[in-house]
């Protein structure tokens, strides 16, 4: 009878010859202007994009919004942008979050190809502020904006990372009779405040 390593060995013999891996240099896009480009891709999925100058004129851009101006319940985690009366870190139970009119987040970066914005979860007291909402405010620095997703995670690569996700425009869902429905799951809009 034979050892397994003699039964093994012709498998061994037989097996498929090593091949590097391909190189990625030659994939990705590049765009002339980034952020130009985001805020187009961002209108076709749905959101919205107004680029200021700073954090002044974003907080500007925010008041002239109708759903911030309607909104009773707010929840801003980005100085200087916005008043809230909701305040995240002293929720107890993420449950008490249902009915936040708005929420004002940071995105850490804008992916220029699909509209896309990362938000981290570590610094959010309770991951469910970005899902939660019925508007979402994003607030990017324009210098963040990346061309494709190649560059974005090639960002988040040199940092420390724990949780985050890609948002890109309001929430949306369309089923098999082609009827897109906005807001289904998550924010009914979503605006980002590409500021510099």
């Amino acid at each position: 009878m034979a050892t397994l390593d003699e039964f093994l060995a012709p498998l061994r013999r037989s097996g498929l010859k090593e091949t590097p891996r391909p190189s990625l240099a030659g994939l990705g896009a590049r765009f002339a202007d980034p952020a130009e480009k985001f805020a187009e891709v961002l209108a076709s999925v749905g959101g919205a994009c107004a680029r200021v100058p700073d954090l002044a004129a974003a907080n500007e851009a925010l008041s002239r919004l109708d759903v911030y101006r309607a909104a009773k319940r707010v929840a801003t985690l980005v100085p200087g942008v916005g008043e809230g009366n909701v305040r995240v870190e002293a929720v107890a139970d993420p449950h008490e979050l249902e009915g936040l009119d708005v929420a004002v987040l940071r995105g850490e970066l804008a992916v220029a190809e699909n509209g896309a914005v990362w938000v981290e979860g570590g610094p959010l007291h309770h991951r469910v502020v970005f899902v939660v909402p019925e508007h979402l405010v994003l607030v990017v620095d324009s210098r963040e904006v990346v061309n494709d997703m190649h560059e974005a995670y090639a960002r988040l690569a040199s940092r420390e990372v724990g949780y985050g996700t890609f948002i890109s425009g309001p929430s949306k869902t369309a089923d098999i009779e082609q009827s897109l429905v906005i807001g289904a799951q998550g924010a009914r809009s979503c605006t980002v405040l590409l500021v510099g």
